[in-house]
């Protein structure tokens, strides 16, 4: 059913409000209020930039300098970009109880906002690594740039076909396993494995939200979907908590 943050039943406001545990799990969705484009919805960046010439690991090692150009862009757009009333909210949250962000997000603008434990599911734009010695470091010069052992650096990024980082995610699963509340926001979680959070919070009994503008395929998994946007849907949420 169809619920808006002025219409959440009774019922699931008391367990939203004794809520003590929270991982908040948030996608592009909560990004794109912020001005930065989303990949799979009306003009993502999928609809006009091929994945599979940018975002895997054969990709730049054919063309390192075409996917340095294109996340060299991204990152310019993210940098302009501040935190949306979403982010806010979910920094606030922090203050409230032990909340833990899940977000496949690469932009940091959650870290912005103020939130304190945030897992970074896919990556982050700011940071850089080699590509052949792993090592973490300052951007090298040229294009592409270079790591003083000679290797060409890449962003801290998952490309498809690439792990998620084990350490975060063995965090994330634990922590969607000890919450009492999940938040799905931005997010249609149409990728693999963070698609399988809410399986792992409702199988220890938590209270699962959505907030996303329209229905997703996990819908109808979840206790409370509210048809809104993170910045408008949140702060009530907030409020909900307070």
């Amino acid at each position: 059913m169809r619920w808006s943050c002025a219409t959440i039943p009774d019922v699931t406001a008391r367990r939203i409000a004794a809520s003590e545990k929270i991982v908040v799990v948030t996608g592009a969705g909560i990004s794109q209020e912020s001005g930065i484009p989303t990949f799979r919805g009306d003009g993502g960046l999928w609809r006009t930039y091929d994945p599979m010439k940018l975002a895997t690991i054969s990709a730049f090692r054919k063309d390192p300098a075409l996917v340095w150009e294109w996340y060299d862009e991204r990152r310019a757009n993210m940098l302009k970009a501040e935190p949306n009333a979403g982010h806010n909210a979910v920094a606030q949250m922090d203050r409230l109880r032990d909340v833990t962000v899940a977000t496949q997000n690469i932009d940091g603008l959650h870290q912005r906002a103020g939130s304190r434990h945030v897992l970074e599911l896919h990556g982050s734009m700011a940071r850089i690594k080699c590509s052949e010695c792993g090592i973490f470091s300052e951007r090298g010069k040229g294009l592409p740039p270079k790591c003083v052992c000679g290797g060409i650096q890449r962003p801290d990024v998952v490309w498809f076909g690439e792990p998620l980082p084990v350490r975060v995610w063995e965090k994330a699963a634990r922590a969607s396993s000890e919450a009492d509340l999940m938040i799905v926001a931005g997010t249609s979680l149409a990728v693999s494995p963070a698609n399988t959070l809410p399986a792992h919070a409702k199988s220890s009994g938590a209270l699962l939200v959505e907030v996303n503008p329209e229905r997703t395929p996990m819908s109808d998994m979840m206790d409370l979907s509210i048809q809104e946007s993170a910045s408008s849907a949140l702060p009530h949420v907030l409020d909900t908590l307070g």
